[in-house]
């Protein structure tokens, strides 16, 4: 076999593999209050800070974490924003 086609191969390898990672990979939703400190997503519904990693206190209602679709409230989260 040629270089060429070994490394056409390869590539074709490679590229499927990734496709069969993205096709396995778990939705996600943003679930409410089960962050733990400095490990939340993203901004506050109340404004007290605009990035992730700031969260103060574990928990906090006003913080986000993305988790696997369908295990949110297991883990006491909400899906809703609570409301201001």
């Amino acid at each position: 076999m040629s270089n060429k086609a070994m490394i056409a191969v390869a590539l074709a390898g490679l590229l499927g593999s990734s496709a069969v990672m993205a096709a396995e990979a778990p939705k996600m939703e943003k679930c409410w209050g089960v962050a733990k400190a400095g490990q939340n997503d993203c901004a506050t519904k109340n404004g007290s800070h605009s990035c992730a990693g700031q969260g103060k206190k574990d928990n906090d209602l006003n913080e986000w974490k993305k988790v696997a679709t369908g295990s949110c409230e297991k883990m006491g989260g909400k899906l809703e924003a609570p409301k201001s």
